[in-house]
């Protein structure tokens, strides 16, 4: 089957928009927190120079895109911050963790609005009729790219933000070991991630589409 590259092009601008809101997001959680580290070092930015993985936000996703793998995916170099310049030590990397799948929310639910108000604005009534507009498809790729960043993202394993909520309860001793999983936390999130957010992803996916297409009336 053809490469469709101007598709490719129209996810991969998706995506790597979805990822500088994420990164920015980390950014002015932690400034706000009280940490300017990454303020300072230009993070709190959607130039995509600023935040880009030569790995995870050029080669990972363009490789799934062309391989036509289930779902898009990638990510952005990690948002450093000082815990010593934070206002709290122990809740504040919770909050700046939040902030990136937070984002991700926040997306989902404009574009979902967006998806509803092109398909009353266009008339349209079929799944078949939604993915002929330009405007929807762009809508669904915001929506599904950002429910593949938020759900992935909240797996409790380190570098993932979501390793910051689960380390918030664990004991001194717990956390210190579950740090110790270090780089092999990614690796191991890749092998499994999908399993996990699949059935998630393909639930919200749906009840996403449903909306755009049916409104509250389900």
């Amino acid at each position: 089957m053809a490469i469709d590259f101007p598709v490719i092009l129209m996810q991969y601008v998706c995506l790597l928009f979805s990822l500088c809101v994420h990164e920015a997001a980390h950014a002015a959680m932690a400034n706000r927190c009280g940490d300017p580290t990454a303020r300072l070092m230009g993070r709190l930015s959607l130039n995509p120079l600023k935040h880009i993985d030569p790995l995870g936000t050029v080669i990972m996703p363009l490789l799934m895109m062309l391989t036509r793998f289930p779902f898009l995916f990638g990510f952005a170099k990690p948002v450093p911050f000082n815990p010593r310049n934070l206002n709290n030590i122990r809740r504040d990397p919770v909050l700046i963790a939040l902030a990136g799948p937070g984002s991700n929310l926040l997306l989902i639910i404009a574009f979902t609005f967006v998806l509803r108000i092109t398909v009353l604005a266009s008339g349209i009534t079929t799944v078949e009729e939604l993915v002929q507009s330009p405007a929807a498809i762009i809508a669904l790729y915001m929506i599904v790219i950002n429910l593949v960043l938020m759900l992935f993202n909240c797996i409790p394993l380190p570098p993932l933000d979501g390793h910051h909520v689960l380390a918030y309860f664990l004991p001194p001793a717990a956390k210190q070991a579950f740090q110790q999983i270090g780089p092999f936390g990614l690796l191991i999130a890749i092998l499994i991630g999908g399993r996990l957010i699949h059935p998630p992803l393909v639930f919200l996916r749906n009840l996403v589409v449903a909306y755009g297409l049916f409104g509250f009336n389900l």
